[in-house]
Parts: structure tokens; C-alpha cells; sequence
């Protein structure tokens, strides 16, 4: 795989650091940052695996309330702060004498020093929401000094606090590493499930190439798989599992995976500092956000394994050879628990039994290989594939009394159909996209671009254009699919007759539900960008958002704001002339007006609220 320059250069900082990363570790420099000394309770940890991303800091519960004192965790200065309504909503960023940051999110409000500091800021850039980067020593921080209190702002799911632990390069630190004696856990991580997983062609488990999820059962104080695998060609192992810390009852992560035979270790990963810039790549070393895999992927831009090869956790073993595999997972606080995988080898079947056969040939996708499985055909069982202008024969990989399997690898071409003499098959693959490159795919209806970051693997794209010409879907693969950064689609909509004011493309999920992802009209085709697989379609939004006073007095002003299609996007309100600081909290729906040294509100009140499709409402009144 071709990196470039500036990528390599970062996997070799990664690579340097790794092998210093025990001397950066500071034990007893860092206060807990809520209740010092006090028994403390997390809701979430390091290495912990969320919807879409990986967790990079500790989730300090506060008892389901906000206003929980925030102390700063060491001597610093405020090396950058925010008000935001989103993310993690009002921050604060310290840096300390040691090159680390610590950082405090979700936070309901800031000391007095810093909130009068950022509302002097925000009032001279008549901005409702502000990130500032102070000079050094601008402002100072003493360990100890409460510094803000806790909130539920931001994308919180409830009142907590968010901290994190930063290298001197804004690398994420496991800050469990740090000896924050208040968290107390003794409890081992506990495994969910087990996966076996081919890993090429020739692969399979049990004699099928399919993936295999076990239940491993309890017994003596480690798990093991209720009955031997077998195993033909190069497996993986994946795991579903979770770590919970002593009097709390969430699943959270845990840093360590090691895989060992007899004699030898196969696999280890440990992740205990993670670079920003590729954080999503978990979401290619997970399955469907899940399991995690025990195994190196080609694609892979992170390197936690040990060995550093290739096929590092590629498992493989000889027709009859039966290997007790021994899987550990390990806490931060240096808990332990153990897996046994009892698997064995064996060759190739051409007869196996794979249940009761599908009405119509079915086909499923794995990484690179397409599969399709057909029922039993009086016709014959030799299927051919059409590659261009190339027809290749081949037998089922293997078959029962019942249903035939078939097995292709597309790295060799992409068929455009195949007779599996029961019937022919469209497969629905459009095209290969290399990962790491700019490509540029384009069909009669729609372009799409990939830069060099938009991909996390090679891509086996499926584009389908459904509907009708006023309602039109566009469907781009499977949204449990992930992409690295966004992928730019220009959608050409010549049949479309309708009004274009207002219209934009929304994502639509199963449910039925729509989220707003917006676009830009060019001519006959509209031009958006997004970061998620899945169906498009197109919607109109010409509501204007509702505004509802809740108080309105010369103290102050509050209101809620709903947008209920393509959702709030600013702001803005003055009285009598000037401008007034509004803050946010879209989870309540509600906005309120913060004054920069108390005075009193007087005159006429115009507050102005802008939805993502340019729908703008206003509300008017006098004090």
C-alpha cells in the first residue's frame, strides 16, 4: 500500500511514541478533576467502542445533576476554551508544565474569570457560539481551582463530565494509566461472543464461508467455546465484549487483546494513546461497530499489533491438528480474564450441509468475495460468470442435497452477472475503488467523488437510482458500511420537474425517518457531501421554524426554538439595536440571552431564527 509522505511521517511519530509512551505516564501529577479523594463512579472509559466513534476520555458521573465543582487537575493555563452547542459542548482545554492537556467537557458553565473572559469574547465578535486559543499564561490555573461546573451540554446523552488526558501533540491518553485512586475496579472484562471469520477464498469455518458467532460458556473462572471450531485456510477471531468498573453497572472498554497458541504469541493490541486524525479507523478494525477484530487488515493506518506483519493474527492450521487457542483481555487497572478457542484443522469439502436452500439464489458480500448461494438445479451446477467480454465456468465451492454455494473474488474482475443455471443473477457491483487515491465514479445518473482519505478499505460499490422523477432514491451501498472522511456526490436529476426552491437531499433511514444533509443546485443536478452510506432522497423544506417566548422581561429573555424538518442552523437577536448574546441547548430546544455586565434590557426585540433550508423566522416585541 502506497502511503503518502505525510502520512508515513505520522505513523513514524506514532510508532516513536509508542515506544516511550510508559516514561509519559505521570502517576499521582493529575488531581481526579471531581471530588478529589472521594469515591468516584464512571459512565464511560477509554477504548470504549460508541455508535460511529471511539471514546478518547473518562465519563465522570455527577448523580444525574448538573453543577458539579470542575477542579482544575494540575498547575496550567487555559490553552483553549469553547462555547458550543454541539461536540463537546462548553469545553475547556488546560495545559500543564509537563507538555500534557487535560480537557473538561460538557461543562453547564465556566468560573466567573472565564465566563466574563469568553462573553467579552463572544460579544466582540457577535458570536453565539466562540472557540478561543488564549496566550500562554493568559490565563492561569492553580491544581485544585474550580474552574467550571458540570452540564449536559454539547452531545451529551445525560449530565456528566467529559475528561480527557492529551499528549503534547493532542494525542488522546488513557487517563485510567494516571492512578486515579476515586475509580475503584477489580472486575475483569466479560466476553459476549466470539466470531470466526474467513479470511480469503479458500477460507471456511466449519466448512462453510460464513461467518460464526459462539456464545462461550462459564467455567472455572474463565470462558471457553462450547465445542471445537473447524477451521480450513486463514481465520480470524473477533469479540464482542465489555469491561464494567466495581458499583457501576456500564459496559465499558478495555485497552488490552492478546492471542496466544501453545507456545507463541500470535496477536496483542494495546491501545492506550490514539491519534484524532484516526480515530474512525476503529471503525474499520470493528464489525458493523461490534466485535473487534483480532487480526491486521491491509488498510489499517493504525499499527497497535504485535507482531508488526502483514497477517499478524491470520490463524491457520494443518487437516487434523487441533490448537487450543488462549484469548486474554486485560483492564487498565490490570485485570485479567481468559478465553479458551479450542480450534482444529481441516481440508477442504466439497459436500456440506448448509440448510434448507433459499427459494431464489441469494447474494452476500465478504470483504472481496462474493457469494451466492442457489438452490439445487435440474439444469446442471456449473455456473458461469461474465466478466466483460469474458465468460468463466465454475463449480460450486461446495453443496448439499439442496442448495449450491459459489464463491468469486472480485479483485479479479466484477462480474455483471452470473447463471447459476436455476436462473441469472445480477450482482450489483458497480465498481472497485482502491482506497488511498482520488477516484472519480460516474453512471448516467449520478458522480461521485473519493479523495485519498474518503475510504477505509478498497470499495465494492453498489449504486442502485430507484423511484420516480419526482421522487427519486438514490441507494450507495449499506449505511452499516463506514467511510473514513466524506465522499462528494453530484446527483444529475434531468427528469425532475418540480420546484427546486427549498429542496434538498435527505438521508433516509429504515424507519422511515429523514435527516437533513442539504446540497447546492447546479443546473439539473444537485452537489452534496456526506460521510455516511446509505439512501438518499430529495425533500422540501419551506417551514419556518417555531418560536415560542418563555420569559421576557427586562432581565433576560428565553425561548424555544423547533425546527422539525431540516433542523435550527443560527440565530440571532438585539434589543433595541444591539446585539445580545443567545446561548443554546438544542436537546430542551431552547435559547436564552446572556448580557455582558448585567444591564438592564430595554426597547424593541427582534430575535431571528434561521433553519438549514434558509427558512427564517422572526419574533418581535418591546420591553
Amino acid at each position: 500500500m502506497k502511503l503518502n509522505k505525510t502520512l508515513s511521517t505520522l505513523l513514524l511519530l506514532v510508532s516513536i511514541s509508542s515506544q516511550s509512551f510508559s516514561q509519559e505516564i505521570d502517576k499521582g501529577y493529575f488531581i481526579s478533576p471531581i471530588k478529589p479523594g472521594v469515591r468516584n463512579y464512571l459512565a464511560g472509559n477509554f477504548a470504549e467502542l460508541r455508535p460511529n466513534h471511539f471514546h478518547t476520555g473518562l465519563d465522570f458521573k455527577t448523580g444525574g445533576q448538573e453543577g458539579e465543582p470542575i477542579l482544575a487537575a494540575a498547575d496550567g493555563w487555559v490553552h483553549r476554551i469553547k462555547i458550543s452547542s454541539f461536540g463537546y459542548g462548553n469545553v475547556i482545554y488546560l495545559k500543564h508544565p509537563n507538555g500534557k492537556i487535560t480537557l473538561y467537557g460538557h461543562l453547564r458553565n465556566f468560573n466567573k474569570e472565564l465566563g466574563d473572559y469568553m462573553r467579552a469574547k463572544m460579544y466582540e465578535a457577535k458570536a453565539n457560539e466562540l472557540e478561543v486559543y488564549p496566550e500562554p499564561g493568559e490565563l492561569p490555573v492553580k491544581k485544585g481551582e474550580r474552574i467550571a461546573d458540570s452540564g449536559n451540554t454539547g452531545g451529551s446523552g445525560g449530565p456528566h463530565l467529559h475528561f480527557e488526558i492529551r499528549d503534547s501533540l493532542d494525542r488522546a491518553m488513557d487517563p485510567l494509566l494516571f492512578g486515579f485512586s476515586e475509580i475503584v475496579d477489580k472486575t475483569p472484562p466479560t466476553p459476549q461472543k466470539i466470531a470466526i471469520v474467513p479470511l480469503n477464498i479458500d477460507s471456511r469455518v466449519n466448512g462453510k464461508f460464513e461467518r460464526l458467532e459462539v456464545t462461550p460458556t462459564y467455567s472455572g473462572g474463565n470462558y471457553v467455546l462450547p465445542s471445537t471450531v473447524k477451521i480450513t485456510g486463514k481465520v480470524g477471531v473477533e469479540i464482542q465484549s465489555y469491561d464494567q468498573l466495581d458499583g457501576a453497572s456500564n459496559r465499558n472498554g478495555f485497552p488490552t487483546f492478546e492471542l496466544k497458541d501453545d507456545s507463541t504469541q500470535l496477536f496483542s493490541m494495546v491501545v492506550d494513546k490514539v491519534d484524532f486524525n484516526y480515530t474512525r479507523q476503529f471503525l474499520l478494525h470493528t464489525h458493523k461497530n461490534r466485535f473487534t477484530k483480532l487480526y491486521k487488515q491491509k488498510d489499517l493506518k493504525f499499527d497497535f499489533f504485535q507482531p508488526a506483519t502483514p497477517e499478524t493474527g491470520h490463524l491457520e492450521l494443518e487437516s487434523g491438528v487441533k490448537k487450543n487457542y488462549l484469548l486474554t483481555l486485560k483492564d487498565a487497572y490490570g485485570n485479567v480474564r481468559k478465553v479458551n478457542l479450542p480450534l482444529q484443522g481441516q481440508d477442504l469439502e466439497s459436500n456440506v450441509n448448509d440448510g434448507s436452500a433459499p427459494s431464489r439464489a441469494s447474494i452476500s458480500y465478504l470483504g472481496n468475495i462474493l457469494k451466492i448461494k442457489a438452490p439445487i438445479s435440474p439444469n446442471g451446477g456449473l455456473a458461469k460468470f461474465y466478466v466483460g467480454a469474458h465468460t468463466f465456468e465454475m463449480l460450486p465451492a461446495y453443496q448439499d442435497s439442496q442448495s449450491r454455494t459459489y464463491l468469486w473474488d472480485m479483485n479479479f474482475g466484477i462480474p455483471e452477472e452470473v447463471d447459476v443455471c436455476s436462473e441469472v443473477v445480477l450482482v450489483g457491483i458497480n465498481a472497485r475503488i482502491p482506497a488511498d487515491s482520488d477516484q472519480l465514479f460516474a453512471d448516467q445518473k449520478v458522480k461521485i467523488k473519493f479523495s485519498e482519505r474518503t475510504l477505509l478499505e478498497d470499495l465494492f460499490l453498489r449504486v442502485t437510482h430507484s423511484g420516480s422523477s419526482n421522487s427519486p432514491k438514490l441507494e450507495i451501498n449499506d449505511p452499516s458500511d463506514y467511510l473514513w472522511s466524506e465522499m462528494e456526490i453530484t446527483w444529475d436529476l434531468s427528469d425532475y420537474t418540480g420546484s427546486k426552491d427549498k429542496v434538498y437531499v435527505y438521508q433516509l433511514a429504515s424507519n422511515g425517518r429523514k435527516s437533513f444533509v442539504g446540497g447546492v443546485w447546479e443546473g439539473q443536478s444537485i452537489r452534496f457531501k456526506t460521510r455516511n452510506f446509505g439512501t438518499f432522497v430529495l425533500d422540501t423544506d419551506q417551514e419556518k421554524p417555531t418560536i415560542a417566548p418563555v420569559r421576557v422581561n427586562s432581565s433576560g429573555i428565553r425561548f424555544t426554538i423547533r425546527d422539525n424538518s431540516s433542523g435550527i442552523d443560527s440565530f440571532e437577536a438585539q434589543v433595541n439595536g444591539e446585539w445580545l448574546l443567545m446561548r443554546y441547548e438544542y436537546k430542551q430546544a431552547v435559547i436564552w440571552s446572556e448580557t455582558l455586565n448585567g444591564q438592564v434590557l430595554k426597547g424593541p426585540v427582534v430575535l431571528k431564527v434561521k433553519d438549514q433550508a434558509g427558512n427564517v423566522a422572526e419574533w418581535k416585541g418591546t420591553l
